[in-house]
Order: structure tokens, then C-alpha cells, then sequence
């Protein structure tokens, strides 16, 4: 009996051990990036996006300045892909991108899709499945410029202790989807004069989705409010547990 009571103690602590080495190892995020609307210049704020990220010390960051490392096994070997690009062509083994981001975050992992991503895959009716909302190709956003960004789900790990902050971005109202998803930021319109959201999350099998359409420019990602709301975000998707920065409450 005690011979199975010790083995049975060795296995919980190896368990253990385990889940906090997988809890202390940095979070491997990949930035696809590479192409996009003329107005976004993704040599900017992609390295941009990686700064944010890692000011935290938890991710390990990769730009991929080709949206078909889609296709590739490599996409794998991390934890989370970091959506950050617009195609307007269909990509090159498009459909074995489509499968695999499909079975990436269905597989456990997380997917952040971040600003004008909302456009990515026009010829894929699935993404919007995937990423929750996408452009309705129709819609665009308010001027550039300064408005604040209410947060509506305060119990959502993401935004939970979180207050409103101020955002300097274009503010998107153009996103449409009916898969359910929790709102976690809006933003009120000046063109509709209605709330829209900044930032919302789900699960998708067994992975994590966020999506926040805020981000145009290296001067919007740098804002304390945006910044932290992609840090935490990331956790999330990537299954941590976001840490909230002395200051933003």
C-alpha cells in the first residue's frame, strides 16, 4: 500500500512539474504579416506589434513576412499565430493555409486577428467562423483619431480589472458575423452614433480566438490602453493567464 501511495505521489508531483514548466515557458507567437491595404504599413507595425509584446517577457515573437507560412508544418511549432495582414489575392496553397489555421486552433492553440486581418481570406466563407466577425466590404470606419474604448465584460480574463482607455485609431464599423462571441470593448461611432466592438473573444474548438480591429498604426499600438489590451489578449489565446501592468486599472 505505501508503495502505491508513493508512486501515486511521484506521478502528481511529475504532473505538477510539468504544468509549471509549461506555465513559465515563453509563449511562441508568430506575426503573419507581408501584405496589406496601401494605408498599413506592416514593415512598421509588425516589428511594432513583436515590441509590445515582448516590453511582458513571457513571448518569444516571429514575424513571418509571407502570409503562405500558412502552409507550412512549421506553423506548428508555436503557440499562437498573430493574424496582421489583408490579401487581395487568393494566397499561394491557399487552401492548405486554410486547413491548417483551422486545425491549428481547433487543436488547442490560439489565433489573434488584429485590425484590417478582419479582411483576410475574402474568398473563404469559413473565416468568419473563424475569426468571429470580418469585413462586411461595405463598411469602413470613422476619421483617425482620438476616442475611447468603454470595457463592457469585466469578467472576461482579458479585461477583467481593466478600465476605459483612449485610444487614437480609426474606429472600425464595419465588421458582420453571427457567430456568438463575447464582447469585451466597444467604441461609439461618430458616422452611426452606435457602440461597436473593439475587442471580443471566443473558443473554437479546443483553442482560443481574440479579435481586436484596433491597431492602424505604430502611434495606435503604442497607446497604454491598446498595448496592454494585446498583451493580454495573447495570454489569453495562447491558455495564460494575462497580467495586468501597474497603472491601468
Amino acid at each position: 500500500m505505501h508503495a502505491v501511495l508513493t508512486t501515486l505521489a511521484a506521478v502528481v508531483l511529475f504532473h505538477a512539474a510539468v504544468a509549471e514548466e509549461q506555465r513559465d515557458a515563453k509563449i511562441r507567437v508568430v506575426i503573419v504579416t507581408g501584405v496589406d491595404y496601401k494605408g498599413h504599413k506592416w514593415q512598421e507595425t509588425a516589428p511594432a506589434i513583436r515590441e509590445v509584446l515582448l516590453e511582458e517577457g513571457r513571448f518569444d515573437v516571429t514575424i513571418a513576412e509571407d502570409p503562405s507560412f500558412l502552409a507550412s508544418n512549421e506553423l506548428f511549432e508555436f503557440d499562437e499565430v498573430f493574424l496582421h495582414f489583408k490579401n487581395y489575392d487568393p494566397l499561394k496553397e491557399g487552401e492548405k493555409a486554410k486547413e491548417n489555421l483551422t486545425n491549428f486552433v481547433k487543436q488547442g492553440k490560439g489565433l489573434v486577428v488584429f485590425h484590417f486581418a478582419c479582411g483576410a481570406f475574402e474568398d473563404w466563407p469559413g473565416f468568419a467562423e473563424l475569426a468571429g466577425k470580418v469585413w462586411d466590404k461595405k463598411n469602413t470606419h470613422d476619421p483617425r483619431g482620438p476616442f475611447t474604448v468603454e470595457i463592457v465584460n469585466r469578467e472576461h480574463p482579458v479585461t477583467r480589472e481593466m478600465s476605459d482607455f483612449e485610444a487614437d485609431d480609426e474606429l472600425y464599423f464595419c465588421l458582420a458575423g453571427d457567430r456568438p462571441v463575447d464582447v469585451l470593448a466597444t467604441a461609439r461611432s461618430k458616422k452611426t452614433g452606435q457602440d461597436h466592438p473593439m475587442a471580443f473573444a471566443f473558443s473554437f474548438g479546443r483553442g482560443r480566438v481574440f479579435h481586436t480591429p484596433l491597431g492602424h498604426d505604430v502611434k495606435a499600438i503604442q497607446m497604454p490602453g491598446v498595448a496592454e489590451l494585446i498583451r493580454r489578449g495573447c495570454a489569453w489565446a495562447a491558455g495564460r493567464e494575462p497580467l495586468l501592468r501597474a497603472g491601468l486599472r
